[in-house]
């Protein structure tokens, strides 16, 4: 071998174990979170949809859709930076004293994208909080339109109830969390992510982790049930080692879908038929694209799956803030 080769070869080790420690050393920050494991880990394996180890959805879910590859999308993503349409100019908004309002009104204040608070028979709830500005591990990435950030942590009352869809970056936010952990009586989340709240300074017993048609009773007149999406979960390289949910809140006078992130199927229907009707149904309409229709909705779905879960009305979440798809 040529002292060239011999060189090349060398260097190329070096790219690949720089490589390697780069990975492992940033997938051991604490923002990441940890992997289930002991009784949470036994738990998860008696569920009829975890399997080698991962959580799976009802129904057969590519990530993309079947005449798309990784390679195209990840290249969509890089150049195809205009037909995201990112707004120039700062989002008009309206910023609301939550700590004004008065606790015997039903109330809902959307944050833009997912995260939401609510009142709702005289109690709290925010839902999929993300103040932090940004929806990626990645320093500098995926940033708020401006004017889509305007609320903090601080600006929140004392919650109830902290309502977890799913584990992603977008939905979880690590900085929002640790925050909030002073102004949470109770978290509720899909079963798996706890493990994240548990490393992050949260005690076992203020956190309840369901599976899909596990009842939580709240307080008196007040139950959630997590319920299917189809969908997926993970911080980082893992993926499904954690549960996504939808929700089911009955209050003393009102029930509600928080629908968190999901791809259009059957399931919105079955819900509705074994659920609803439903007084509100909150739903993603954003962030859709045709190259991953099976695990978000396209907006004529939104309106499909409100009409299946038999909702008087429904919102549309989801949007407003992060440029994670290809639309304006």
């Amino acid at each position: 071998m040529s002292k060239i080769l011999k060189h090349m070869l060398y260097i190329l080790i070096i790219i690949v174990l720089i490589s390697y420690l780069a990975y492992y050393l940033f997938s051991k920050q604490t923002k990441i979170g940890q992997a289930p494991m002991g009784l949470r880990l036994e738990r998860m394996g008696a569920t009829a949809t975890f399997k080698s180890g991962v959580f799976d959805n009802l129904s057969v879910t590519p990530s993309l859709a079947e005449d798309v590859t990784m390679f195209k999308m990840i290249k969509d993503f890089i150049f195809a930076k205009d037909a995201r349409n990112i707004p120039k100019d700062e989002i008009p908004h309206v910023q609301t004293d939550l700590h004004q309002l008065p606790i015997d009104s039903n109330i809902l204040v959307w944050f833009g994208h997912s995260s939401y608070y609510m009142q709702v028979d005289g109690k709290r709830f925010l839902v999929d909080p993300v103040f932090s500005g940004s929806a990626s591990p990645l320093p500098g990435s995926i940033k708020a339109f401006k004017g889509a950030n305007t609320y903090r942590s601080e600006d929140m009352p004392f919650i109830d109830y902290l309502i977890i869809t799913h584990d992603h970056w977008d939905h979880l936010d690590y900085q929002t969390i640790l925050q909030l952990k002073n102004k949470v009586k109770q978290v509720v989340t899909g079963l798996g992510v706890g493990a994240h709240f548990e490393l992050w300074g949260y005690e076992p017993d203020v956190i309840t982790e369901l599976y899909w048609h596990e009842v939580a009773k709240l307080a008196d007149g007040y139950s959630i049930t997590a319920t299917p999406a189809r969908h997926f979960s993970g911080r980082w390289l893992t993926r499904n080692n954690t549960l996504w949910c939808s929700f089911v809140l009955q209050t003393p006078t009102k029930k509600l879908f928080l629908g968190g992130d999901s791809g259009y199927d059957t399931h919105f229907k079955e819900i509705g038929h074994t659920y609803g009707p439903f007084d509100l149904a909150m739903l993603e309409n954003g962030q859709y694209n045709y190259n991953w229709k099976y695990i978000h909705m396209m907006p004529e779905e939104v309106v499909k799956a409100s009409q299946d879960l038999n909702a008087k009305r429904f919102f549309p979440v989801h949007s407003a803030k992060f440029p994670l798809a290809f639309h304006a």
